[in-house]
């Protein structure tokens, strides 16, 4: 269960002399950095080091804040000729790119904050979280032929991306193309194989297997119509149903299953329920109403 009393996570260091080069110079090649010279006995830093301070952690990341106390930390404050405090300097791929002397408004210091922070952009991925994202949106809208082109490059560029896996498998899936996307899913990387993206691929890939053994739709659906109680072929309806996307009454048949008889097979169609959600994105109203049911029936 989450801590809802756990503090937000900080962005924010103390640095010294010696941990200059490493807090600053080396961390802002690949994330922009502010740096805080600042003293205890200074009544404006008082007031702006909190202000950058919150302004930081609300970017979430994108920027990274080092406070140094210059009392303590002189030798980097003199090679910057800080003469008065606060100062503010940013740094970016090493080099300082920004700053400012004296207590600014809250307002400003946010823009500053939020300018330097864009300034790392995309540098993290390359770009490549927007052309998943690009990618993403052709295979929603239909075109899983480019879908899968683009998540191909993406791969090119970046083979560890469990996002870009996910997504060529699932526009194969798209295509009817099961072997081809079983291929590419057991080409994954190992260290990438137990990312819920991939995961839940699998899944649809598994039930498309299971589908493929349970005969045609409009005879299991005659079938449970006649004969309300045959847990198999209602079990084989759903695995068809969901394998033509026809999740919602994938789930209803098998909620009915459960509810008819939920030890029939060892609990199989609770077993098949969870392939099924397995397979669905987690957040998707189908999985979330189908696992409050099924929770409901269990502990009624």
């Amino acid at each position: 269960m989450m801590d809802l009393t756990a503090a937000p996570e900080s962005h924010v260091t103390d640095g010294t002399d010696a941990t200059f080069m490493a807090d600053v110079v080396e961390a802002s090649q690949s994330v922009p950095v502010i740096v805080d010279f600042w003293a205890p006995w200074c009544g404006p830093c008082k007031t702006l080091g909190p202000a950058i301070e919150k302004a930081v952690n609300a970017a979430k990341g994108r920027v990274k804040l080092v406070k140094i106390d210059v009392d303590a930390n002189q030798q980097i404050a003199g090679q910057l000729r800080v003469q008065s405090i606060p100062t503010v300097y940013a740094f970016w791929q090493g080099q300082p790119v920004d700053g400012f002397q004296g207590a600014l408004p809250p307002s400003e210091v946010d823009a500053f904050v939020n300018k330097v922070a864009d300034m790392g952009g995309e540098a993290d991925d390359g770009g490549l979280a927007s052309a998943i994202e690009a990618a993403q949106g052709m295979l929603d809208d239909g075109d899983a032929a480019d879908a899968a082109e683009t998540f191909a490059a993406i791969l090119q560029e970046d083979p560890n991306s469990a996002a870009a896996y996910a997504g060529l498998v699932n526009a194969h899936l798209a295509m009817d193309d099961v072997d081809q996307a079983e291929a590419i899913l057991n080409g994954a990387p190992a260290e990438i194989s137990t990312d819920p993206a991939l995961e839940a691929a699998a899944a649809r890939i598994a039930l498309l297997r299971e589908a493929e053994n349970t005969g045609p739709l409009a005879d299991l659906e005659a079938q449970v119509e006649a004969n309300p109680d045959d847990h198999q072929a209602r079990l084989d309806l759903a695995t068809a149903l969901s394998a033509k996307g026809r999740t919602q009454e994938a789930v209803d048949h098998l909620l009915d299953s459960f509810r008819r008889d939920r030890e029939w097979n060892d609990g199989a169609a609770k077993a098949q329920l969870f392939k099924l959600f397995d397979a669905l994105d987690p957040k998707d109203p189908v999985a979330l109403a189908g696992r409050r049911k099924l929770s409901s029936m269990i502990f009624a």
